[in-house]
Order: structure tokens, then sequence, then C-alpha cells
């Protein structure tokens, strides 16, 4: 049983780097058209937009005859990965020890119920007013659990009321998204549906607004990481529900292409690489609660790690001249427009990467903070000579850049994968020119050739996506991680550790290409590139959105 009006069926894949989208009829799982064009984070609904033109662009199929549109996104992945968000005020009230959490303030009250609903302690209101007082200058929400709120929610509607009395912020509830005991994985679970509510805001917004100036009306769905569509309307209070989506999409892709019933799924985009195995013809769903970060919650998902090492991981020289790639992501040289030559700025520690303020930054907006003022006024400027010019702290400037690029209202540029991949004449999508200006002189800071720097980015890269498959295998086999095994990656003088996969590979994402082979090759298994494999992500949306949930195991077209 399909679903309704389905016969078109738009898959939309918005990434960190590139949105993607298919246009599939059927029921033969016909794939019509594809298209890719970059994010435009500052508004998605213009990447969004112009992906979906372009898809059209020569298609017989009318916008208006669309029935189901399929969304699968990496943005809330790639949120938790670079550490950006909404931040997040939590107020715990019962007996809980004290755990941390990625939040700006975590106070600890008494109050809390038992597991017979009777209350525990009576609730700290003015330990709580105290607390909302203090952090209410800097958060931009609030995240409030009781102990056995699932089976009492009182004291979580009493202490969201008296926040908003004070301070008329969001205020998310844990026993709205979690019906689950364990209070620490309740409020680790409402914390990111906080964290994550201002980007997926952004996201349904600009998503609307492109499918309707297109005039698309079709059901949209958001896929979730446990391998189901959602309906867009109850997408925002279950952001986190998102955080797999891209992985969902990836396995659902698998599952309709992989040449066997077992085999590893390899999702590498811009920002991150997804890894999730498909098992006897299906992905493996850990509805126990999925990490998001290194945070157990109450997400259910397929499961799935992810390692911040893609097409634009950041690949940066220190001052001690070790280079790095990733897990932070700029824009590559190769494809930035309008910013300096990198042989005038690029170089190691501070002189990289090079800061510009994101294009539609309105004057007054840039008014408001002294960096911002700065680059408008002066242009694109590394760190280096941001702290020269306000004199200021090293760890002061770089978390207030962080915080900036948090906002989206600066953008970085630096020495990526994709740029490696240009100077070695693999890759001619931008400015092969800029790219090998920056290989030049960040190799000479190494004391090594420009061509063997880039064949090191490409390895370090290579490198992590090894590891992050080994350390998937090894968690699902044997519920520990490679670390536990052998600290310290593998590296020893006197061991040679090597790992086989017994299962083939198939990759997803542009970047696939490039960089599986060569750990297919190191992992003794076979890589396969089906058809579309470029926007995989996109399709596997769409085939999921084509069958009922209750049926789509036994219709994988």
């Amino acid at each position: 049983m399909k679903t309704e009006n389905n016969r078109y069926i738009i898959g939309i894949d918005a990434g960190g780097t590139y949105t993607d989208a298919v246009l599939l009829e059927q029921p033969a799982n016909r794939v019509l058209f594809t298209a890719k064009v970059p994010t435009t984070h500052h508004q998605l609904s213009l990447g969004i937009a112009r992906c979906l033109r372009q898809l059209f662009a020569d298609s017989p199929v009318q916008p208006a005859e669309v029935g189901v549109v399929a969304v699968s996104t990496t943005l809330a992945t790639n949120t938790v990965v670079e550490g950006k968000g909404a931040a997040v005020g939590l107020l715990i009230a019962g007996p809980a020890k004290h755990f941390r959490l990625p939040v700006v303030s975590t106070s600890f009250l008494r109050g809390g119920h038992n597991h017979l609903g009777e209350e525990e302690e009576k609730l700290d209101m003015e330990g709580l007013v105290d607390a909302v007082l203090r952090c209410k200058t800097h958060v931009d929400a609030y995240a409030v659990c009781a102990a056995m709120s699932i089976v009492n929610p009182a004291h979580e509607q009493i202490m969201a009321e008296a926040i908003r009395m004070i301070d008329p912020k969001p205020v998310f509830l844990s026993h709205e998204v979690s019906d689950r005991p364990g209070i620490k994985e309740r409020a680790a679970t409402s914390v990111f549906n906080v964290r994550l509510m201002p980007v997926m805001q952004d996201f349904l917004n600009g998503m609307q607004e492109a499918l309707a100036s297109l005039g698309v009306a079709g059901k949209v769905y958001i896929i979730r990481g446990d391998a189901r569509p959602m309906d867009i309307g109850n997408t925002l209070k279950q952001a986190a529900s998102t955080v797999a989506s891209g992985p969902a999409a990836t396995a659902w892709y698998g599952l309709s292409f992989a040449p066997a019933p077992e085999a590893l799924i390899v999702d590498i985009g811009g920002t991150t690489t997804d890894i999730t195995i498909i098992r006897e013809g299906r992905p493996i769903i850990d509805d126990q609660g999925s990490l998001i970060g290194e945070w157990l919650t109450h997400v259910d998902a397929v499961q799935m790690s992810t390692v911040g090492a893609g097409g634009d991981s950041h690949a940066s020289v220190n001052r001690q001249g070790v280079l790095s790639v990733g897990p932070g992501r700029v824009q590559p040289l190769a494809m930035a427009v309008q910013s300096p030559s990198p042989a005038q700025w690029i170089g190691k520690g501070l002189r990289d990467p090079c800061v510009m303020l994101e294009p539609n930054i309105e004057p007054e907006d840039a008014a408001q903070d002294k960096v911002l003022t700065y680059l408008a006024q002066h242009g694109p400027a590394t760190p280096e000579q941001l702290k020269e010019h306000f004199d200021m702290a090293e760890i002061t400037l770089l978390t207030h850049l962080k915080e900036l690029n948090r906002l989206q209202l600066i953008m970085e540029i630096g020495f990526t994968p994709t740029d490696a991949l240009h100077v070695l004449g693999l890759l001619s999508l931008g400015n092969r020119q800029a790219a090998t200006e920056g290989a030049d002189r960040l190799a000479a800071e190494l004391g090594i050739t420009a061509e063997e720097f880039c064949r090191q980015v490409l390895a370090g890269v290579e490198q992590k996506i090894e590891n992050a498959i080994i350390d998937h295998i090894l968690k699902i086999e044997t519920g520990k991680s490679m670390t536990d095994f052998f600290s310290g990656q593998r590296r020893s003088n006197l061991l040679d550790i090597r790992f086989s996969a017994r299962a083939p590979i198939v990759g997803i994402g542009a970047a696939a290409r490039y960089f599986l082979p060569g750990v297919a090759a190191r992992l003794a298994t076979e890589v396969f590139f089906p058809d579309h494999y470029e926007v995989g992500n996109a399709l596997g949306a769409a085939l999921m959105a084509g069958t009922v949930p209750g049926e789509r195991n036994h219709d994988r077209g």
C-alpha cells in the first residue's frame, strides 16, 4: 500500500554542505531527475528553492503534480558535531547525582516525585528563582526535568510557569519528549530538543517557503532518525528525533541497493561522515536510546556513528607544525568567492582561517558587535589580525568567533580535502589557483611539497573514516569501542594491528568515490557506488516515504 497521490515523490537531503533533490516516479521507483546545489546557511530557503528549480528545469512533471515530499537533513547532526544551536539553561528537580550536559548552566534543585507519583520533596521555588535570575541573560531557552515526571509532571509544570513569569523564553519539559525512566537520559533528550529548536525552526520555515514559491503542495514528511517519516507539523517539538535523519535515509538507500543482506553504508558529506549497518535486509535500530555526541538520550535511531570528517573539514597546521583535519568545517578555498588570495594570509596557528561576514548581514546587525563591525569596515581578517587589533586574549577571541559562527553571522574559509582534490587534479569544480596557493603556503610550514601536503590531508580523512568504521562495528559486535581494546588509535612501534571487514561498503555522497576506495582497500573489502549514489540520501528519503511504515521492510523497490 502506497501513500496517497504519490505517483511523483520528491526526496530532499538538506545537508551541511549541499542540498540534493530527486524526483521519483512510482510504482517503479524510477528516478526521473536529480539536482545538487550548495546549501545556503544564511537563508536555507534559497538553496532549497534553487535545488527544486534545477530539479524541475527540464522536467515535464509540474510541481503541483507532486503528492509527497520527504526531507532528510544532517543539519541537526552537524549542529551537535560543531557545538552550535541554542544556549540552554537546564534545571533538575530531584535527588539526582550531578551530571554534565552541553548547556550554559545546570541547576540541581530539591523536589521531584517517587515511582508512585507521590511528592518526594517540596519543590525548591527559591532556588528555582535564583537559578533563572543567574542565567537569564546567558541562555536562549530552558529545559526542565524533575524526578519521575513521567508519572507525575506537576513539578515540571510548576517550574515552567515560574520560569515564564521571570523570563519569557521557550521552556521544554522532559516528560513531553520522553516517557521512559532515567532522569539523566530524559534531561539530555530535552536539552538536545531545545538546542536544535532554532536550527529546526529556520529549516522548516525555509523549506515551506521554498515549496510554496514553486507551487508544491504535497504532503511533507521529515525523516526521523529511526527511519520513520514524521509529519512536518510534529517536527519542531521533536527536533532531536531528526539527529540521525541523514543516516536513516542513508540506511534506506542501502536497503535498496546493497549487494548483500549485510553491508556497511557510509555517507561522506562536507561536514561529517555517517556510518550505518544493514543486517538481514533491514537497518539496525537502537530502540533503547541513542548517543548524541557523547550523551545517551531517549531518542530512538538507527545505530550509527558520525565522525567530523568530510570534504570541507578544516585542514590546519598548529603553532607546533602539526597537521590536523577536522572536526570543524570551513568553506574550501576553491569554492570561496570575494575572499582574499590565500597567499596573503594563510599560515599556521591563528593565521588560519580567514573570517568573513555571512552574506546579507544587515548593517544594524553588524553594528551590535565589535568584530562584525570591524569585518564590515575592513573586510576579511584572520584571528591573528583580530587578536592584534582588539588586543584580546586568544581564548576569548576564539570563543567569541565560535559564537558568531554558531549564530551564522560569520563564515570561515580555509584549506580542506576538497582543496587537496583540486590541487591533485582529481576535482575541478572551483578555483584551483586558490587551492594551490593555500597548499603551497601550508606545505612550506611543514617543509614538504604541496603534493605531499595534499596527500597527507586526504590520508587524514581516510584514517578518520576507517577508524570510525572499525569503532562502529566493534560497538555493535562487542558493545565496546576501539579505545577499549587499544588506546592511541592503533599507533605502536611494537604491534601492527589491522582489521578486515566481512561486509561490503556502499558509498554515498559525491565525495565518497575519492575517499572510500582507499578505506576499503585497508579493510580488505569491496566498495560499491550504486546509481545516484551522489544523491543517495535524497533518494533514500523518497523511497522511505513511498511505503507506509508497516510495509516498508517488504517493499524495497
